[in-house]
């Protein structure tokens, strides 16, 4: 009989956590109509913008309305799969989920509304509510994922989980779901042919060998087994999942190097014959145009903002070390190109010729001035790069630069890293966002930097741009 009491108690999280979250957002579009109603028609807000008064139409109506509205966004949500528990997305994802979809419903609303004459709506309520919609919603989902990751943290809903293999890769899906407590598992052991003899593996039990995972899933009711096995135990695993044919289980597997690149592969055809890409442009020529526009309005921009604050790190820097206040060296670009990108300067003056001795990435480099210190924690020496976002030697997003002598060591010792040079590159990247920066290692950041030239869309961009500056907010060691 299996022991399935914890399982359970999973499954009943995974059902009251999704109602909590429809309750939820069905009183902040609720809120977001009564707020917008109020503000256009019952408050003097408006006026001081110009705004003409409108005789205030009967709120039933905005009522009614706000039940259809309530529906088709909910469905939108419902087709996103954002009412599933243990979705562990990042909140800049959730937050950009939320914006589209009640951007779509709007529109939406506005074009039945053209068609509706029976009821007149106002275009300013249609405004604020869209905004009302978007800022209630998020604070909303903020407040869940919240409440969610607590009770994980308490031992609450968690699902029991088990791990095939005792690879690196094991190794690492182990470290990374105890070191993050709050994505809702707890991870009871590893089946292997042997005890593993990692350091890491040795923090859980070993539950025996391959074999003997089916029997053990349906006596102790496992909800998730992460399958880390190498290639050649292939078939080993279909067996596995054979046996365990009728269990309510979830098979997730680590993807290996073949299957990422696979999943890249695009079926294309030319005069009726099928071709597969294997390998493509990164940006077709909108989307090139669209960042380009999207790098000058905000470098532009932001360097015309944060001009007095420059002026004051200049000044401060003079104040603190002898020396000039930027910081130029040739960096490697767009085709293998050479260009000279900026900084302001955080070490002492002439301490470049001694890069070769520190290495790369030094975490505590004693060349750093005292300034030096609080500017690249909170990575302020890298504001400067934004002229050569605007000059179009940078992109905002994109791999980090590199010195063309790593570049021709790592061109060489790294598979496929010549091919971060397929598009410019950028003050921020996917890499550095995901704490992959400074004394890393380097085949990880070629992996997340090709993912990213694979995936570009201009809402990938504005993830990343947002997950920086969150990032930058908190302030943590930046090396």
């Amino acid at each position: 009989m299996a022991d399935d009491s914890a399982g359970n108690r999973g499954r009943r999280g995974d059902i009251l956590l999704p109602l909590l979250t429809v309750a939820s957002d069905t009183v902040a579009i609720e809120t977001a109509f009564l707020v917008s109603y109020f503000l256009r028609f019952r408050t003097p807000l408006f006026r001081a913008f110009g705004f003409l008064d409108e005789t205030a139409p009967p709120f039933q109506g905005y009522l009614l309305t706000s039940f259809v509205v309530l529906l088709v966004l909910m469905l939108l949500f419902q087709t996103r799969r954002m009412y599933r528990t243990r979705r562990n997305v990042v909140l800049t994802d959730e937050l950009l989920t939320i914006a589209k979809v009640v951007s779509l419903g709007m529109l939406l609303f506005m074009s039945a509304a053209f068609f509706y004459r029976q009821f007149s709506y106002s275009r300013l309520v249609v405004v604020l509510l869209w905004g009302c919609s978007t800022l209630f919603l998020s604070l909303d989902r903020i407040f869940i994922t919240a409440l969610e990751r607590r009770l994980y943290r308490k031992g609450r809903h968690l699902k029991r989980a088990i791990i095939l293999g005792s690879t690196g890769t094991a190794a690492n899906v182990f470290s990374r779901l105890h070191r993050h407590p709050s994505f809702g598992f707890e991870v009871i052991g590893y089946f292997s042919d042997a005890p593993a003899s990692d350091n890491v593996l040795e923090q859980i039990q070993w539950l025996g060998p391959l074999d003997q995972s089916p029997a053990f899933i349906r006596s102790q009711g496992i909800d998730l087994a992460f399958i880390a096995l190498p290639a050649n135990r292939q078939e080993m695993l279909f067996d596995i999942i054979g046996q365990c044919e009728g269990v309510n289980i979830d098979f997730m597997m680590v993807p290996g190097i073949a299957e990422i690149l696979a999943s890249q592969v695009r079926l294309q055809e030319l005069e009726g014959i099928p071709f597969l890409k294997l390998k493509g442009v990164p940006f077709t020529m909108w989307g090139s145009i669209v960042k380009r526009i999207v790098d000058i309005v905000v470098s532009g921009l932001t360097i015309a903002l944060l001009s007095p604050f420059w002026i004051l790190i200049a000044i401060l820097i003079k104040l603190d070390s002898r020396g000039p206040v930027f910081f130029g060296q040739l960096r490697v670009g767009l085709d293998g190109r050479q260009f000279m990108m900026y900084k302001f300067r955080s070490m002492k003056s002439g301490s470049e010729q001694f890069d070769g001795q520190a290495g790369l990435g030094v975490k505590e480099d004693p060349r750093r001035t005292r300034l030096g210190v609080i500017l690249r924690k909170l990575s302020l020496d890298e504001l400067p790069q934004l002229v050569n976002v605007f000059k179009g030697e940078m992109s905002l997003v994109g791999p980090r630069p590199e010195r063309s002598s790593y570049v021709e060591l790592f061109g060489e010792k790294v598979p496929k890293y010549l091919d971060r040079h397929r598009v410019k590159t950028g003050v921020t990247g996917w890499a550095q966002v995901n704490g992959l920066r400074g004394n890393t290692s380097i085949e990880e950041r070629v992996k997340y930097d090709l993912y990213y030239i694979e995936n570009w869309s201009l809402t990938f961009d504005i993830k990343i741009l947002l997950m920086t500056i969150q990032a930058a907010l908190k302030t943590k060691g930046v090396h």
